[in-house]
């Protein structure tokens, strides 16, 4: 395994998994865009947000750029889903050369953060209210002309699996990325 602190043996890739507060180190080599004449940056939005941006500007490093993000940096990213795109500049002409998406994780050595998957957060979410419903089964009221609708079993049964599917999908991912069968090929012996 490589010294992922060492930026002569930093990856040649563009990370596609990041953690809140890690320090990240990687290298691109772009040979037909000269880091002497150009620039490279990472321009990065959460999904949903906006407002959320993320800008990593390489350097030179030999022929290559390198791109570095310190873990006070990283700190400071909100976990979720980010849409990224490499950038080259030269002056004030700008051109998107690549894009991709970064799964951005929490940090569990933080007291508040909350391991699990959006799926799995709802699931858990879901099935709590399914429990609910047995002791207090009001589908709707109306309070001083204001009314609220709760949603109907069957819409939580439906958003239960639905969420229950996406898990599944979650997992044989995380099994396939990590080298172990995922259970979706079925093997016939002849």
């Amino acid at each position: 395994m490589a010294n992922l602190f060492d930026a002569s043996q930093s990856p040649m890739v563009t990370p596609t998994n990041i953690v809140v507060g890690d320090y990240l180190l990687w290298r691109r080599s772009l040979p037909d865009y000269s880091n002497a004449t150009y620039t490279a940056t990472y321009v990065a939005k959460i999904a949903g947000n906006s407002a959320s941006e993320i800008l990593i500007v390489g350097t030179a490093n030999d022929s290559d750029y390198l791109f570095t993000v310190t873990s006070t940096t990283s700190s400071a990213f909100l976990a979720g889903n980010y849409f990224w795109q490499l950038e080259i500049s030269s002056g004030a002409n700008r051109l998107v050369i690549e894009r991709g998406n970064w799964v951005i994780s929490p940090d569990l050595d933080v007291g508040s953060a909350d391991p699990r998957s959006h799926a799995d957060i709802m699931v858990t979410k879901i099935e709590s209210l399914l429990s609910g419903r047995g002791d207090a089964d009001v589908s709707s009221y109306s309070i001083n002309g204001r009314s609220i609708n709760k949603l109907s079993i069957a819409e939580l049964v439906e958003w239960r699996d639905y969420y229950k599917a996406e898990q599944v999908k979650e997992r044989r991912e995380a099994r396939r990325l990590s080298g172990q069968s995922t259970g979706s090929m079925i093997k016939v012996r002849f």
